[in-house]
Protein backbone atom coordinates (compact mmCIF):
# COMPACT_ATOMS: atom_id res chain seq x y z
CA UNK A 1 0.00 0.00 0.00
CA UNK A 2 3.03 2.09 0.76
CA UNK A 3 3.96 1.90 -3.05
CA UNK A 4 0.50 3.75 -3.55
CA UNK A 5 1.83 6.78 -1.52
CA UNK A 6 5.24 6.78 -3.10
CA UNK A 7 3.86 6.51 -6.65
CA UNK A 8 1.24 9.63 -5.41
CA UNK A 9 4.31 11.41 -4.13
CA UNK A 10 6.08 11.28 -7.15
CA UNK A 11 3.42 12.45 -9.30
CA UNK A 12 2.07 15.72 -7.19
CA UNK A 13 5.82 16.46 -6.53
CA UNK A 14 6.02 18.89 -8.76
CA UNK A 15 3.16 20.87 -6.93
CA UNK A 16 5.69 22.27 -4.74
CA UNK A 17 9.41 21.45 -6.36
CA UNK A 18 11.19 23.50 -8.71
CA UNK A 19 8.40 23.66 -11.86
CA UNK A 20 10.22 26.20 -14.10
CA UNK A 21 13.71 26.72 -15.19
CA UNK A 22 13.11 30.66 -14.16
CA UNK A 23 12.33 29.64 -10.38
CA UNK A 24 15.65 26.95 -10.42
CA UNK A 25 17.62 30.10 -11.53
CA UNK A 26 16.55 32.37 -9.10
CA UNK A 27 16.54 29.83 -6.32
CA UNK A 28 20.24 29.12 -7.47
CA UNK A 29 21.48 32.81 -7.88
CA UNK A 30 20.15 33.51 -4.29
CA UNK A 31 21.70 30.28 -2.43
CA UNK A 32 24.74 31.41 -4.42
CA UNK A 33 24.38 35.02 -2.60
CA UNK A 34 23.71 33.03 0.86
CA UNK A 35 26.52 34.12 2.61
CA UNK A 36 26.25 37.80 1.58
CA UNK A 37 22.74 37.84 2.53
CA UNK A 38 23.33 36.71 6.11
CA UNK A 39 26.24 39.12 6.06
CA UNK A 40 23.80 42.50 5.06
CA UNK A 41 20.49 41.28 6.91
CA UNK A 42 21.58 39.62 9.83
CA UNK A 43 20.97 35.45 11.11
CA UNK A 44 18.18 36.51 13.16
CA UNK A 45 16.10 37.84 10.12
CA UNK A 46 17.38 34.55 8.14
CA UNK A 47 15.83 32.33 10.16
CA UNK A 48 12.45 34.59 10.83
CA UNK A 49 12.68 34.30 6.83
CA UNK A 50 13.24 30.98 6.71
CA UNK A 51 10.96 29.79 9.67
CA UNK A 52 7.71 31.28 7.73
CA UNK A 53 8.90 29.25 5.13
CA UNK A 54 9.26 25.77 6.45
CA UNK A 55 5.56 26.86 8.09
CA UNK A 56 4.96 27.64 4.48
CA UNK A 57 5.74 24.25 3.77
CA UNK A 58 4.21 22.16 6.66
CA UNK A 59 1.22 23.73 5.73
CA UNK A 60 1.17 22.85 1.97
CA UNK A 61 1.99 19.29 3.06
CA UNK A 62 0.06 18.07 5.93
CA UNK A 63 -2.15 15.94 3.58
CA UNK A 64 0.48 14.57 1.75
CA UNK A 65 1.79 13.81 5.50
CA UNK A 66 -1.50 12.84 6.88
CA UNK A 67 -2.03 10.14 3.62
CA UNK A 68 1.16 8.79 4.26
CA UNK A 69 0.81 7.98 7.76
CA UNK A 70 -2.64 6.58 7.17
CA UNK A 71 -1.23 3.91 4.61
CA UNK A 72 1.99 3.07 6.92
CA UNK A 73 -1.07 2.06 9.44
CA UNK A 74 -2.70 0.34 7.38
CA UNK A 75 0.03 -1.59 5.82
CA UNK A 76 1.12 -2.88 9.13
CA UNK A 77 -2.30 -4.10 10.21
CA UNK A 78 -2.23 -5.80 6.71
CA UNK A 79 1.52 -7.06 7.41
CA UNK A 80 1.40 -8.28 11.20
CA UNK A 81 -2.19 -10.00 10.26
CA UNK A 82 -0.68 -11.87 7.82
CA UNK A 83 2.03 -13.10 10.46
CA UNK A 84 -0.34 -13.42 12.82
CA UNK A 85 1.35 -10.30 14.67
CA UNK A 86 4.91 -11.19 14.57
CA UNK A 87 6.73 -8.04 13.00
CA UNK A 88 8.56 -10.10 10.92
CA UNK A 89 8.74 -13.87 9.75
CA UNK A 90 12.54 -14.14 10.97
CA UNK A 91 11.56 -12.64 14.53
CA UNK A 92 13.84 -9.75 14.74
CA UNK A 93 16.35 -10.00 17.76
CA UNK A 94 15.65 -6.87 20.20
CA UNK A 95 17.88 -4.31 20.39
CA UNK A 96 17.07 -2.16 23.05
CA UNK A 97 20.61 -3.52 25.07
CA UNK A 98 22.21 -1.81 22.28
CA UNK A 99 20.36 1.71 23.57
CA UNK A 100 22.11 4.12 26.42
CA UNK A 101 18.80 4.23 27.90
CA UNK A 102 18.91 7.90 28.18
CA UNK A 103 15.61 7.68 28.62
CA UNK A 104 13.63 7.28 31.68
CA UNK A 105 11.29 4.58 32.99
CA UNK A 106 7.66 5.71 31.12
CA UNK A 107 9.13 8.48 29.16
CA UNK A 108 7.96 8.62 25.48
CA UNK A 109 11.68 8.72 23.91
CA UNK A 110 12.14 5.12 24.74
CA UNK A 111 9.88 3.07 22.45
CA UNK A 112 6.71 5.26 21.84
CA UNK A 113 8.41 7.44 20.76
CA UNK A 114 6.06 7.57 16.69
CA UNK A 115 7.67 10.68 14.44
CA UNK A 116 9.28 10.74 10.95
CA UNK A 117 12.56 10.17 10.54
CA UNK A 118 13.72 11.56 7.31
CA UNK A 119 17.04 10.41 5.76
CA UNK A 120 18.50 12.01 3.07
CA UNK A 121 19.93 9.74 0.53
CA UNK A 122 19.20 10.30 -2.74
CA UNK A 123 21.37 7.47 -4.27
CA UNK A 124 19.44 5.28 -1.59
CA UNK A 125 19.60 2.11 -4.23
CA UNK A 126 23.56 2.23 -5.32
CA UNK A 127 24.47 -1.00 -3.86
CA UNK A 128 27.61 0.55 -1.93
CA UNK A 129 29.26 0.67 1.66
CA UNK A 130 27.63 3.99 1.97
CA UNK A 131 24.13 2.13 1.24
CA UNK A 132 25.08 -0.49 3.51
CA UNK A 133 24.97 1.88 6.64
CA UNK A 134 21.55 3.77 5.79
CA UNK A 135 19.92 -0.03 6.08
CA UNK A 136 21.70 -0.92 8.92
CA UNK A 137 20.49 2.60 10.18
CA UNK A 138 17.30 2.31 9.70
CA UNK A 139 16.90 -1.23 10.71
CA UNK A 140 17.96 -0.27 13.88
CA UNK A 141 16.04 3.01 14.70
CA UNK A 142 12.93 0.56 13.54
CA UNK A 143 13.74 -2.01 16.16
CA UNK A 144 14.56 0.44 18.68
CA UNK A 145 11.79 2.69 17.76
CA UNK A 146 9.06 0.20 16.39
CA UNK A 147 6.32 2.96 16.11
CA UNK A 148 8.60 5.41 14.24
CA UNK A 149 8.00 6.16 10.77
CA UNK A 150 12.11 5.98 8.54
CA UNK A 151 11.03 8.03 5.37
CA UNK A 152 14.15 7.87 2.54
CA UNK A 153 14.33 10.85 0.07
CA UNK A 154 15.84 9.54 -2.72
CA UNK A 155 16.33 10.68 -6.59
CA UNK A 156 16.13 7.16 -7.60
CA UNK A 157 13.15 6.83 -10.13
CA UNK A 158 13.48 3.69 -11.96
CA UNK A 159 12.73 1.35 -9.33
CA UNK A 160 9.82 1.27 -6.40
CA UNK A 161 9.52 0.34 -2.91
CA UNK A 162 9.43 -3.24 -3.23
CA UNK A 163 12.67 -3.64 -6.03
CA UNK A 164 14.33 -1.44 -3.54
CA UNK A 165 14.00 -3.73 -0.05
CA UNK A 166 14.28 -6.87 -2.10
CA UNK A 167 17.87 -5.46 -3.14
CA UNK A 168 18.68 -4.39 0.37
CA UNK A 169 17.45 -8.30 1.04
CA UNK A 170 19.84 -9.76 -1.54
CA UNK A 171 22.62 -7.38 -2.06
CA UNK A 172 23.04 -6.88 2.28
CA UNK A 173 20.66 -9.56 4.21
CA UNK A 174 19.39 -6.76 5.91
CA UNK A 175 15.48 -7.40 6.80
CA UNK A 176 13.30 -4.37 6.89
CA UNK A 177 10.61 -3.91 8.59
CA UNK A 178 8.45 -2.20 5.09
CA UNK A 179 4.88 -0.87 6.78
CA UNK A 180 7.20 1.96 8.58
CA UNK A 181 9.71 2.19 5.93
CA UNK A 182 8.75 4.86 2.75
CA UNK A 183 10.48 6.72 -0.12
CA UNK A 184 9.77 10.31 -1.47
CA UNK A 185 11.01 10.37 -4.95
CA UNK A 186 12.90 13.41 -5.64
CA UNK A 187 13.06 14.96 -9.43
CA UNK A 188 16.19 17.10 -8.95
CA UNK A 189 19.32 14.58 -8.33
CA UNK A 190 20.97 15.70 -11.71
CA UNK A 191 21.63 18.78 -9.38
CA UNK A 192 24.26 17.70 -7.06
CA UNK A 193 26.44 15.15 -10.01
CA UNK A 194 29.63 16.19 -10.80
CA UNK A 195 29.27 16.34 -14.41
CA UNK A 196 26.45 19.19 -13.55
CA UNK A 197 29.14 21.32 -12.70
CA UNK A 198 32.44 20.91 -14.64
CA UNK A 199 33.95 23.96 -13.34
CA UNK A 200 33.72 25.15 -9.25
CA UNK A 201 32.61 21.63 -8.58
CA UNK A 202 32.91 21.91 -4.60
CA UNK A 203 30.56 24.98 -4.49
CA UNK A 204 28.64 23.59 -7.54
CA UNK A 205 27.63 20.31 -5.71
CA UNK A 206 26.81 21.88 -2.52
CA UNK A 207 24.53 24.20 -3.93
CA UNK A 208 22.97 21.43 -5.62
CA UNK A 209 22.18 20.14 -2.24
CA UNK A 210 20.30 22.59 -1.16
CA UNK A 211 18.22 22.44 -4.16
CA UNK A 212 17.36 19.01 -3.56
CA UNK A 213 17.22 18.84 -0.28
CA UNK A 214 14.26 22.17 -0.87
CA UNK A 215 12.85 19.55 -3.25
CA UNK A 216 12.69 16.69 -0.11
CA UNK A 217 11.26 19.32 2.25
CA UNK A 218 8.51 20.41 -0.30
CA UNK A 219 7.48 16.67 -0.22
CA UNK A 220 7.36 16.43 3.51
CA UNK A 221 9.60 17.98 6.76
CA UNK A 222 10.35 15.24 8.82
CA UNK A 223 10.31 15.57 12.80
CA UNK A 224 14.28 14.47 12.47
CA UNK A 225 16.14 15.10 9.71
CA UNK A 226 19.64 12.78 8.88
CA UNK A 227 21.69 13.06 6.04
CA UNK A 228 23.44 9.86 5.80
CA UNK A 229 25.53 11.11 2.43
CA UNK A 230 27.45 14.22 3.80
CA UNK A 231 25.67 16.80 2.53
CA UNK A 232 26.39 19.18 4.99
CA UNK A 233 24.30 22.16 3.48
CA UNK A 234 21.08 20.43 3.29
CA UNK A 235 21.31 19.78 6.82
CA UNK A 236 21.95 24.06 7.72
CA UNK A 237 19.31 24.51 5.33
CA UNK A 238 16.94 22.12 7.20
CA UNK A 239 17.52 24.39 10.41
CA UNK A 240 16.82 27.84 8.70
CA UNK A 241 13.85 26.45 8.06
CA UNK A 242 12.42 24.06 10.87
CA UNK A 243 14.39 25.30 13.82
CA UNK A 244 12.29 22.59 16.05
CA UNK A 245 13.83 19.52 13.78
CA UNK A 246 17.22 17.99 15.02
CA UNK A 247 19.50 17.34 12.94
CA UNK A 248 22.27 14.58 12.34
CA UNK A 249 25.13 13.62 9.65
CA UNK A 250 27.14 10.63 8.86
CA UNK A 251 29.88 12.18 7.48
CA UNK A 252 31.62 9.62 4.90
CA UNK A 253 34.62 12.12 3.82
CA UNK A 254 34.66 15.75 4.53
CA UNK A 255 34.08 17.56 1.00
CA UNK A 256 37.03 19.43 1.71
CA UNK A 257 39.91 18.80 3.85
CA UNK A 258 42.82 20.15 5.36
CA UNK A 259 44.82 17.35 3.33
CA UNK A 260 43.06 18.82 0.27
CA UNK A 261 44.26 22.01 1.12
CA UNK A 262 47.62 20.97 1.80
CA UNK A 263 48.02 18.87 -1.18
CA UNK A 264 47.84 21.72 -3.67
CA UNK A 265 51.63 22.73 -2.47
CA UNK A 266 53.51 20.39 -3.63
CA UNK A 267 56.43 21.51 -1.33
CA UNK A 268 54.30 19.73 1.25
CA UNK A 269 54.09 16.66 2.64
CA UNK A 270 50.94 15.68 0.62
CA UNK A 271 51.75 17.50 -2.28
CA UNK A 272 52.05 14.43 -4.30
CA UNK A 273 49.65 12.63 -3.13
CA UNK A 274 45.81 13.01 -4.42
CA UNK A 275 44.11 13.68 -8.06
CA UNK A 276 44.55 17.50 -7.32
CA UNK A 277 48.33 16.81 -6.31
CA UNK A 278 50.56 19.97 -6.64
CA UNK A 279 47.71 21.89 -8.97
CA UNK A 280 48.33 25.05 -6.22
CA UNK A 281 51.00 26.38 -8.75
CA UNK A 282 51.04 29.51 -11.21
CA UNK A 283 48.03 31.83 -11.35
CA UNK A 284 45.39 29.51 -11.52
CA UNK A 285 46.40 27.25 -8.64
CA UNK A 286 46.58 30.10 -6.60
CA UNK A 287 43.47 31.18 -7.61
CA UNK A 288 41.96 27.50 -6.75
CA UNK A 289 43.77 27.52 -3.47
CA UNK A 290 41.86 30.33 -2.34
CA UNK A 291 38.50 29.29 -3.57
CA UNK A 292 38.86 26.12 -1.65
CA UNK A 293 39.98 28.15 1.20
CA UNK A 294 37.32 30.24 0.94
CA UNK A 295 34.77 27.34 0.61
CA UNK A 296 36.54 25.13 3.53
CA UNK A 297 35.20 28.21 5.83
CA UNK A 298 31.30 28.51 4.26
CA UNK A 299 31.61 24.51 5.30
CA UNK A 300 32.84 24.83 8.69
CA UNK A 301 30.18 27.56 8.93
CA UNK A 302 27.51 25.28 8.08
CA UNK A 303 28.73 22.08 9.64
CA UNK A 304 28.53 24.08 13.14
CA UNK A 305 24.72 24.18 12.51
CA UNK A 306 24.53 20.30 12.81
CA UNK A 307 23.34 18.67 16.04
CA UNK A 308 24.68 15.27 16.31
CA UNK A 309 27.86 14.26 13.51
CA UNK A 310 28.76 10.71 13.12
CA UNK A 311 32.09 9.96 11.16
CA UNK A 312 33.02 6.49 9.48
CA UNK A 313 36.14 6.93 10.57
CA UNK A 314 39.18 8.10 12.92
CA UNK A 315 40.21 9.96 9.79
CA UNK A 316 36.86 11.35 8.94
CA UNK A 317 36.23 12.36 12.60
CA UNK A 318 39.74 14.34 12.97
CA UNK A 319 38.99 16.31 9.75
CA UNK A 320 35.73 17.17 10.29
CA UNK A 321 36.46 18.32 14.12
CA UNK A 322 39.73 20.27 12.83
CA UNK A 323 37.28 22.30 10.17
CA UNK A 324 34.04 22.25 12.62
CA UNK A 325 35.15 22.05 16.04
CA UNK A 326 35.73 25.59 16.55
CA UNK A 327 32.40 26.78 15.20
CA UNK A 328 30.83 23.47 17.24
CA UNK A 329 32.12 24.28 19.97
CA UNK A 330 31.20 28.44 19.71
CA UNK A 331 27.50 26.83 19.21
CA UNK A 332 27.46 24.53 21.92
CA UNK A 333 27.40 21.28 19.54
CA UNK A 334 29.07 17.90 20.66
CA UNK A 335 31.97 17.24 19.06
CA UNK A 336 31.92 14.46 15.66
CA UNK A 337 32.16 11.03 17.32
CA UNK A 338 33.61 8.29 14.75
CA UNK A 339 30.74 5.44 14.37
CA UNK A 340 32.47 2.49 12.24
CA UNK A 341 30.30 1.43 9.16
CA UNK A 342 28.66 -2.29 9.41
CA UNK A 343 30.28 -4.73 7.59
CA UNK A 344 29.17 -8.03 6.72
CA UNK A 345 31.82 -10.05 8.78
CA UNK A 346 30.04 -12.51 10.21
CA UNK A 347 28.90 -13.57 6.53
CA UNK A 348 32.55 -13.54 5.31
CA UNK A 349 33.21 -15.99 8.51
CA UNK A 350 30.44 -18.19 7.38
CA UNK A 351 31.74 -18.18 4.26
CA UNK A 352 35.30 -18.18 3.80
CA UNK A 353 37.19 -20.46 6.08
CA UNK A 354 40.24 -19.86 7.66
CA UNK A 355 42.25 -23.02 8.88
CA UNK A 356 44.93 -25.17 8.42
CA UNK A 357 42.47 -27.16 5.59
CA UNK A 358 41.95 -23.78 3.90
CA UNK A 359 45.32 -22.56 4.04
CA UNK A 360 46.29 -25.45 1.40
CA UNK A 361 43.90 -24.14 -0.92
CA UNK A 362 45.29 -20.41 -0.70
CA UNK A 363 46.86 -19.39 -4.63
CA UNK A 364 49.22 -16.60 -4.75
CA UNK A 365 46.89 -14.52 -5.86
CA UNK A 366 47.27 -10.73 -4.77
CA UNK A 367 43.16 -9.53 -5.04
CA UNK A 368 42.64 -5.85 -4.88
CA UNK A 369 38.67 -4.91 -5.17
CA UNK A 370 37.61 -1.14 -5.90
CA UNK A 371 35.55 0.16 -7.93
CA UNK A 372 37.59 1.64 -11.26
CA UNK A 373 37.80 5.30 -10.22
CA UNK A 374 40.93 7.53 -10.05
CA UNK A 375 41.45 8.02 -6.61
CA UNK A 376 41.38 4.20 -6.37
CA UNK A 377 45.11 4.41 -8.11
CA UNK A 378 45.00 1.40 -9.70
CA UNK A 379 48.23 2.41 -11.52
CA UNK A 380 50.23 2.13 -8.41
CA UNK A 381 49.61 -1.18 -7.76
CA UNK A 382 50.19 -2.45 -11.21
CA UNK A 383 53.62 -0.20 -11.16
CA UNK A 384 54.16 -2.41 -7.56
CA UNK A 385 53.10 -5.69 -8.99
CA UNK A 386 55.59 -4.82 -11.75
CA UNK A 387 58.52 -3.81 -9.52
CA UNK A 388 57.57 -7.33 -7.14
CA UNK A 389 57.85 -9.43 -9.73
CA UNK A 390 60.82 -8.26 -11.47
CA UNK A 391 62.74 -9.14 -8.61
CA UNK A 392 62.05 -13.20 -9.37
CA UNK A 393 62.05 -14.08 -5.96
CA UNK A 394 60.33 -17.41 -4.62
CA UNK A 395 57.53 -15.54 -3.72
CA UNK A 396 56.92 -14.31 -7.40
CA UNK A 397 56.57 -18.00 -9.00
CA UNK A 398 52.98 -18.20 -9.81
CA UNK A 399 51.98 -15.07 -8.10
CA UNK A 400 49.14 -12.83 -9.65
CA UNK A 401 47.38 -10.05 -9.22
CA UNK A 402 43.32 -9.87 -9.33
CA UNK A 403 41.32 -6.74 -9.87
CA UNK A 404 38.21 -7.06 -9.25
CA UNK A 405 35.51 -3.66 -9.34
CA UNK A 406 32.11 -2.01 -10.52
CA UNK A 407 32.46 -0.27 -14.26
CA UNK A 408 30.13 3.34 -13.83
CA UNK A 409 30.39 4.76 -16.98
CA UNK A 410 32.06 5.25 -20.15
CA UNK A 411 34.86 7.14 -18.20
CA UNK A 412 35.34 4.05 -15.95
CA UNK A 413 35.35 1.62 -19.15
CA UNK A 414 38.08 3.66 -20.94
CA UNK A 415 40.32 3.94 -17.69
CA UNK A 416 40.40 0.03 -17.51
CA UNK A 417 41.45 -0.14 -21.02
CA UNK A 418 43.65 2.06 -20.62
CA UNK A 419 44.93 0.15 -17.35
CA UNK A 420 44.88 -3.03 -19.34
CA UNK A 421 47.74 -1.56 -21.77
CA UNK A 422 49.83 -0.14 -18.98
CA UNK A 423 50.29 -3.91 -17.55
CA UNK A 424 51.13 -4.80 -21.00
CA UNK A 425 53.92 -2.39 -21.16
CA UNK A 426 55.20 -3.50 -18.06
CA UNK A 427 55.00 -6.89 -18.99
CA UNK A 428 52.76 -8.77 -16.50
CA UNK A 429 49.96 -8.83 -18.90
CA UNK A 430 50.00 -12.23 -18.23
CA UNK A 431 50.19 -12.46 -14.51
CA UNK A 432 47.32 -9.96 -14.35
CA UNK A 433 43.02 -10.14 -14.46
CA UNK A 434 40.36 -7.80 -14.53
CA UNK A 435 37.35 -8.33 -13.49
CA UNK A 436 34.58 -6.49 -14.11
CA UNK A 437 31.27 -5.89 -12.28
CA UNK A 438 31.50 -9.17 -11.25
CA UNK A 439 28.90 -10.56 -8.90
CA UNK A 440 29.29 -11.32 -4.70
CA UNK A 441 29.93 -15.19 -5.25
CA UNK A 442 32.55 -14.67 -7.63
CA UNK A 443 34.15 -11.79 -5.29
CA UNK A 444 33.55 -14.54 -2.31
CA UNK A 445 35.09 -17.30 -4.67
CA UNK A 446 38.03 -15.28 -5.15
CA UNK A 447 38.63 -14.13 -1.31
CA UNK A 448 38.90 -17.77 -0.43
CA UNK A 449 41.50 -18.53 -2.95
CA UNK A 450 43.57 -15.35 -2.58
CA UNK A 451 46.31 -14.51 -0.46
CA UNK A 452 46.70 -11.34 -0.22
CA UNK A 453 44.35 -8.40 0.01
CA UNK A 454 45.64 -4.71 -1.84
CA UNK A 455 44.40 -1.33 -1.25
CA UNK A 456 46.42 1.89 -3.32
CA UNK A 457 43.98 4.86 -2.61
CA UNK A 458 45.75 7.29 -0.55
CA UNK A 459 43.36 8.97 2.50
CA UNK A 460 41.04 6.61 2.05
CA UNK A 461 38.04 7.62 4.26
CA UNK A 462 37.13 4.35 6.06
CA UNK A 463 38.05 0.60 3.55
CA UNK A 464 35.05 -1.94 4.03
CA UNK A 465 37.02 -3.23 1.26
CA UNK A 466 39.80 -3.99 3.71
CA UNK A 467 38.19 -4.86 6.69
CA UNK A 468 36.21 -7.67 3.86
CA UNK A 469 39.51 -8.64 3.47
CA UNK A 470 40.46 -9.08 7.03
CA UNK A 471 37.31 -10.78 7.96
CA UNK A 472 38.28 -13.54 4.82
CA UNK A 473 41.46 -13.95 6.54
CA UNK A 474 43.66 -12.39 3.90
CA UNK A 475 46.89 -10.43 4.72
CA UNK A 476 46.41 -6.81 3.58
CA UNK A 477 48.99 -4.60 2.12
CA UNK A 478 47.16 -1.05 2.18
CA UNK A 479 48.44 2.36 1.80
CA UNK A 480 49.93 4.24 4.58
CA UNK A 481 46.82 6.82 5.15
CA UNK A 482 43.38 7.22 6.28
CA UNK A 483 41.13 4.58 7.55
CA UNK A 484 42.86 1.26 6.76
CA UNK A 485 46.61 2.73 8.32
CA UNK A 486 44.42 4.40 11.05
CA UNK A 487 41.28 2.23 11.94
CA UNK A 488 41.43 -1.51 9.85
CA UNK A 489 45.08 -2.19 9.91
CA UNK A 490 46.14 -2.23 13.19
CA UNK A 491 48.25 -4.66 15.60
CA UNK A 492 46.61 -7.36 16.87
CA UNK A 493 48.01 -8.41 20.73
CA UNK A 494 50.57 -6.87 19.67
CA UNK A 495 51.15 -8.54 16.60
CA UNK A 496 50.79 -7.15 12.89
CA UNK A 497 47.44 -7.70 10.80
CA UNK A 498 49.35 -6.68 7.75
CA UNK A 499 51.74 -4.62 5.76
CA UNK A 500 51.83 -0.45 4.93
CA UNK A 501 52.84 1.47 2.20
CA UNK A 502 53.28 4.60 0.18
CA UNK A 503 55.81 4.36 -2.68
CA UNK A 504 55.02 1.42 -5.80
CA UNK A 505 58.46 0.01 -4.06
CA UNK A 506 56.92 -0.06 -0.51
CA UNK A 507 54.31 -1.74 -2.55
CA UNK A 508 56.29 -4.57 -3.94
CA UNK A 509 58.16 -4.87 -0.84
CA UNK A 510 54.63 -5.03 1.27
CA UNK A 511 54.05 -8.06 -1.49
CA UNK A 512 56.91 -9.64 -1.00
CA UNK A 513 56.67 -9.67 2.94
CA UNK A 514 53.29 -11.48 2.67
CA UNK A 515 54.14 -13.87 0.52
CA UNK A 516 56.85 -14.98 1.85
CA UNK A 517 55.72 -15.18 5.58
CA UNK A 518 56.64 -18.57 7.22
CA UNK A 519 53.54 -18.26 9.24
CA UNK A 520 50.62 -16.73 7.55
CA UNK A 521 47.76 -18.99 8.96
CA UNK A 522 48.78 -16.87 12.44
CA UNK A 523 48.48 -13.50 10.59
CA UNK A 524 45.24 -14.41 9.02
CA UNK A 525 43.46 -15.23 12.31
CA UNK A 526 44.30 -11.85 13.92
CA UNK A 527 43.09 -10.16 11.14
CA UNK A 528 39.84 -12.21 11.47
CA UNK A 529 39.78 -11.42 14.92
CA UNK A 530 40.33 -7.61 13.87
CA UNK A 531 37.90 -7.20 11.87
CA UNK A 532 34.96 -8.38 14.87
CA UNK A 533 35.52 -4.43 15.65
CA UNK A 534 33.67 -3.87 12.80
CA UNK A 535 30.09 -5.34 12.72
CA UNK A 536 26.78 -4.87 12.36
CA UNK A 537 26.09 -5.04 15.95
CA UNK A 538 29.01 -2.66 16.67
CA UNK A 539 27.54 -0.28 13.90
CA UNK A 540 23.61 -0.52 15.41
CA UNK A 541 25.30 0.37 18.99
CA UNK A 542 26.72 3.40 18.14
CA UNK A 543 23.97 4.37 16.13
CA UNK A 544 21.37 4.19 18.50
CA UNK A 545 23.48 6.17 21.24
CA UNK A 546 23.34 8.97 18.82
CA UNK A 547 20.16 8.85 17.61
CA UNK A 548 18.43 8.73 21.16
CA UNK A 549 20.34 12.16 21.75
CA UNK A 550 18.79 13.55 18.73
CA UNK A 551 14.97 11.79 19.78
CA UNK A 552 15.72 13.56 22.84
CA UNK A 553 15.69 17.06 21.34
CA UNK A 554 12.77 16.22 19.30
CA UNK A 555 10.99 15.54 22.69
CA UNK A 556 12.34 18.66 24.34
CA UNK A 557 10.94 20.78 21.49
CA UNK A 558 7.48 19.42 21.42
CA UNK A 559 6.57 19.99 25.33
Amino acid sequence: MADTCTTQCAQNMSRFGLNSQYAAIALVSAIGLFPLIVLFIGPKLVLYLGGTVGYYLRRKTAGRKSQILELMEKDEKEYAAERHGRRDSDDWENVESYSTGSATNGEKGDKEWDGIVGFFHPFCNAGGGGERVLWAAIIATQKRWPNAKCVVYTGDHDVDKTAILDRVKNRFNIHLYPPTVTFLYLSTRSWVLASSWPHFTLLGQSIGSLVLAWDAFSLLPPDIFVDTMGYAFASGFSKILFKDVPTGSYVHYPTISTDMLSSLDPASPTGGQGVNASKGVGAGGKAKKIYWQLFAMLYSLVGASIDIVMTNSTWTQEHINSLWGGWRKRFNKPVAVAVFPPVAVEELEKEVEVSAESEKKREKVLLYIAQFRPEKNHKLILSAFSEFMATKTPATKGAKLVLIGSVRDDGDSKRVYELRLLANELQIRDSVEFHLDAPWPNILEWLRRASVGVNGMWNEHFGIGVVEYQAAGLISVVHDSGGPKRDIVTPMDGKPTGFHATTSAEFASGFEEALALPDKLAMRRRARRSAKRFTEEEFAKGWLREMERLVLLRLSKEH
